[in-house]
């Protein structure tokens, strides 16, 4: 069984939001080795804020299901993007018995988005 989750933000939304939240904004959405890899950049920021609502959408939870610091999205050793699953959003997958999930994420100048691909072995 394969479960899929897509989302699409325009990167100016979060550009705002960061500059009228700052660190309130960032510490609640993002663990502390995305801040530190995204350094305030909007579109990195923007492209793993997709990256966890499509994961929660793969999930079947939404924005209520999971907190947003239970999914984190990190740099595989090639580079490519990966997902790491925390708290209840680890719980989710193991009920759903998924074992991996596979990502993409692009962005241009306006908008980011992120495909998720969740699976069982």
């Amino acid at each position: 069984m394969v479960q899929t989750g897509v989302d699409i933000i325009e990167i100016p939304r979060i550009k705002t939001v960061l500059e009228r939240y700052g660190h309130r904004f960032l510490n609640r959405i993002f663990t502390l080795n995305e801040i530190a890899y995204c350094r305030e950049r909007a579109p990195s920021l923007a492209a793993r804020f997709a990256a966890k609502e499509a994961t929660m959408k793969a999930l079947g939870t939404g924005v209520r299901g999971v907190s947003w610091k239970d999914i984190e999205v990190t740099r595989q050793q090639s580079g490519a993007p990966g997902i790491q699953l925390y708290g209840r959003a680890e719980k989710r997958a193991e009920k759903l018995g998924i074992t991996e999930i596979s990502i993409s994420l692009s962005h241009s100048r306006e908008y980011a988005v992120a495909f998720v691909i969740a699976s069982q072995k």
